[in-house]
């Protein structure tokens, strides 16, 4: 299914994960790994240290050589590395379009860490402009095994999220998971202010019915069938805490998704999951 992955890579914790993750799917399934490398130095920066490019080139250049070595001795396939000069998430997607990726694989933090994921991040801005879809790692590299027990597919019925469900089947074909769907009914009485009546509740559900009904038939379309289960309440918590209660080792979602926007996801429900959830997130394109 992914022909052709793209691991962001700086050493971090988090980038060791993604490729040890990447390196088990390719090993079991079959395809192609890029690792990359980017070192960004700006203009001023050079202007004070200019020696400090090549030192990091060297850097840079040592530690995909020793990953290189390591992916080949642990897991048995060829790695291609690439190190390039520039801003991590323009040299990674100019990278994954030039290559025509299948997948981009990232860590959650990058090599300086950051406590959330702010606009303009690596990984948040990758996912705004991928061309392809994106796995978010959120686990350390003795986790990482590449396969998928229990899929999690929040779903909304909105054009961000209708190749979720599909994506997630193909998958679970791979590595015999099982699939479940979650549609959050939101709480409009706090967002618009009106008092929530019988009937009112009665049109929400039969909205989530069809809605859940929808899920199905792309399923079906993959010769799949799949769980369903409606919930109630902001969907970035309900995700979260049913994917603890329910052990859910992938979530597989939309870029947007329930209120989408375009070209952001500061505050909107994907990036509250990325933020929050424990296990790896596909964002599907």
């Amino acid at each position: 299914m992914y022909d052709t992955v793209v691991v962001g890579f700086d050493e971090s914790h988090s980038s060791k994960a993604a490729l040890v993750e990447a390196s088990n799917r390719i090993r079991k399934h079959g395809g192609k790994l890029l690792m990359v490398h980017a070192v960004y130095f700006d203009t001023e920066e050079y202007g004070i240290a200019p020696e400090q490019l090549e030192k990091r080139l060297k850097i840079g250049e040592k530690a995909c050589i020793q990953s290189k070595a390591m992916i080949s001795s642990e897991f048995g396939i060829e790695v291609q590395s690439l190190l390039c000069e520039g801003d991590p998430p323009d040299v990674i997607l100019d990278i994954a379009h030039g290559k025509k990726a299948d997948l981009i694989v990232l860590g959650t933090y990058g090599r300086r860490g950051m406590k959330r994921l702010l606009m303009g991040s690596v990984t948040s801005r990758i996912i705004v402009d991928a061309p392809t879809d994106v796995l978010v790692v959120k686990k350390p590299c003795t986790e990482c095994t590449g396969e998928y027990v229990n899929i999690l597919v929040p779903y909304d019925g909105s054009d961000f999220s209708k190749r979720a469900p599909t994506r997630a089947c193909q998958i679970a074909k791979e590595d015999g998971s099982t699939v479940s769907v979650l549609y959050a009914i939101p709480r409009y009485e706090e967002m618009i202010d009106f008092f929530k009546s019988d009937s009112i509740r009665k049109s929400l559900l039969h909205e989530a019915d069809k809605i859940m009904a929808e899920a199905k038939e792309f399923a079906a379309q993959q010769g799949a069938m799949v769980k369903t289960f409606v919930a109630e309440g902001h969907a970035s918590d309900r995700i979260v805490e049913i994917t603890k209660e329910q052990n859910h080792d992938l979530i597989v979602m939309g870029s947007h998704g329930y209120r989408g926007v375009n070209k952001a996801i500061m505050g909107s429900t994907t990036e509250r999951v990325i933020l929050d959830a424990s296990c790896p997130i596909l964002i599907v394109r």
